[in-house]
C-alpha cells in the first residue's frame, strides 16, 4: 500500500513540475496527488478503514461512521478518480464507500445526504457499481422517515437530548438540509417512486417560504410546530447571532437551490438560486479574495459578544469551496459571467497560500482555514474534509467548462 502511494506521489511530483502556472486545475490535481498520499495510507491501515475529518493538536481526527462528515473522504477519492483517471483512487474510494453501507438504514438525523450520496452517489455516477443504486434508495427511505407531513419539511435534528433539547425546539430545520434533497431526487429517478421527489419539492418550497430574509440571506435554523406547520422561531446554531448571515449556511442555500433546479427545471428554484448568488456576489462584507468570513456579520456581533472579537477576520475556506462549486453549476443555467468570474476568483484564492496547505503539512488535507462551529468552540481555523471535497468538485466543474462541456451532467 505505502509503496504504491509513494509511487503515486513521485509521479505527481514530476507532473507538478511541468504544469503551466496558469493551469489551475492541473496544478491542484498535482498538488492533491502528493498531499493526499499520506492521509490515504493513514486512513487504510491494515484491514481497517477510517474516516478522516480534521486535524487537532497536530493529529488527524477520525470520526465514527455515524458522524455527519463520514462520507466526504470517500467523495474526495471519487473526485480524485474523476480528475485523474487513476484507478487506484477508485479502489480507495470504494473501500471508504463500502465501509459506510450500514448508513442506508440510519434515521437519527438528516445528514445522510452528505454521508451516503457523496460516497455511494458518486460511486454510482462514475462506476455504476451494482448495489449502489439500492443503497441510495434505501437511504432515501430512511431520510423520508424524518419528513413531517403536517409541516411539509424534513426535520433536521432530534430534540430529545443534548444542546438541541436545551434550545426548546420542537422540529428544527437547518438550511443545510437543502443539501439532502439531491439524494431524494436521485432515488426517485432510480426507483420510479415519486414520493422522494415530492418530499424534496415540498421541503424546498417550505424553506423558501420561511428561511429567507428580504435580501435573500438565510436564517440558519427555523423551528416548526410539527403538527400545524407554523414557524415557532428563526435562530442560529453556528452563526454569530440569530439575525446574522452565517457564511456556510448561505453557501448551502445557494448550492441546494441550484441542485433542486437541476432535477426539477422549475423556474422558481432557479430564481431563488440567482437571488442568493446575487446577494453573495455583491455582499459588502465579502473579502476581496472572495473566501468568506465565517459570518458576514461577525464584526457587528463581536460588539455584543466579546468572545467573538478574536474571530472578526476568521475565514471559512469551506464556505468558499461550496460557493464556487455551486456558482459553476448556476453559470450553466444562466450564462451570467459574474457567477463564472466569482467562482474562478474563489478557486484561484483557494489554490494558493494562505488557504492551500504547504506540502506535507495540515495532516494531508488540502485546505487550511475552515470553520466548523465557533459558537460551539469546535473545529476553528482548521482543515475540514468537506472543504477539500467541494474544492475538488469545483475543479471537476471548472475543467468541464474549460473544455466547452456542461459542468454538471
Amino acid at each position: 500500500m505505502r509503496k504504491k502511494l509513494l509511487g503515486l506521489a513521485l509521479l505527481a511530483s514530476a507532473v507538478f513540475a511541468c504544469t503551466p502556472k496558469n493551469d489551475i486545475v492541473n496544478d491542484n490535481i498535482s498538488f492533491a496527488e502528493k498531499q493526499l498520499a499520506g492521509l490515504i495510507a493513514e486512513s487504510e491501515e491494515g484491514d481497517t478503514v477510517r474516516f478522516p475529518s480534521t486535524v487537532e493538536d497536530g493529529k488527524v481526527v477520525f470520526v465514527p461512521m455515524r458522524d455527519w462528515v463520514s462520507g466526504f473522504f470517500a467523495g474526495t477519492m471519487w473526485y480524485m478518480y474523476e480528475l485523474t483517471g487513476n484507478e487506484d483512487y477508485a479502489v480507495h474510494a470504494q473501500k471508504q464507500t463500502e465501509a459506510l453501507r450500514d448508513l442506508q438504514y440510519f434515521t437519527s438525523h438528516h445528514d445522510v445526504g452528505f454521508m451516503v450520496y457523496d460516497s455511494f452517489g458518486n460511486g454510482l455516477r462514475l462506476k455504476n457499481i451494482p448495489g449502489y443504486d439500492t443503497v441510495v434508495v434505501n437511504t432515501a427511505k430512511s431520510l423520508a422517515t424524518r419528513f413531517r407531513p403536517n409541516a411539509g419539511i424534513i426535520q433536521s435534528w432530534n430534540v430529545i437530548g443534548g444542546w438541541q433539547k436545551e434550545r426548546g425546539w420542537k422540529c428544527p430545520v437547518i438550511i443545510d438540509n437543502m443539501m439532502n434533497l439531491e439524494l431524494l431526487f436521485r432515488a426517485s429517478e432510480i426507483s420510479g417512486d415519486p414520493t422522494f421527489r415530492d418530499i424534496a419539492i415540498t421541503h424546498a418550497d417550505k424553506t423558501i417560504e420561511n428561511h429567507f430574509r428580504s435580501d435573500y440571506s438565510s436564517y440558519h435554523v427555523v423551528d416548526y410546530d410539527p403538527e400545524t406547520g407554523a414557524g415557532r422561531s428563526r435562530e442560529t446554531a453556528q452563526g454569530a447571532g440569530d439575525e446574522s448571515r452565517w457564511s456556510r449556511g448561505q453557501s448551502w442555500a445557494l448550492y441546494g437551490y441550484t441542485a433542486t433546479y437541476r432535477y426539477t427545471k422549475e423556474p422558481r428554484y432557479l430564481e431563488q438560486a440567482k437571488h442568493i448568488a446575487d446577494f453573495l456576489v455583491n455582499e459588502k462584507n465579502m473579502p476581496e479574495d472572495f473566501v468568506p468570513l465565517w459570518d458576514y456579520d461577525a464584526a457587528e456581533y463581536a460588539k455584543v459578544t466579546p468572545a467573538y472579537e478574536k474571530y472578526v477576520n476568521q475565514r471559512d475556506a469551506s464556505a468558499g469551496a461550496i460557493m464556487a462549486s455551486a456558482l459553476y453549476e448556476l453559470w450553466q443555467y444562466t450564462k451570467d459571467s459574474n457567477y463564472l468570474k466569482t467562482a474562478d476568483k474563489i478557486v484561484t484564492s483557494l489554490s494558493a497560500a494562505p488557504y492551500r496547505a504547504e506540502l506535507g503539512t495540515n495532516g494531508g488535507f488540502l485546505l487550511q482555514h475552515s470553520v466548523g462551529s465557533i459558537p460551539h468552540g469546535g473545529s476553528i481555523d482548521v482543515p475540514l474534509n468537506y472543504a477539500d471535497y467541494y474544492l475538488l468538485e469545483a475543479l471537476v466543474r471548472k475543467r468541464h467548462i474549460e473544455r466547452g462541456e456542461s459542468p454538471v451532467e
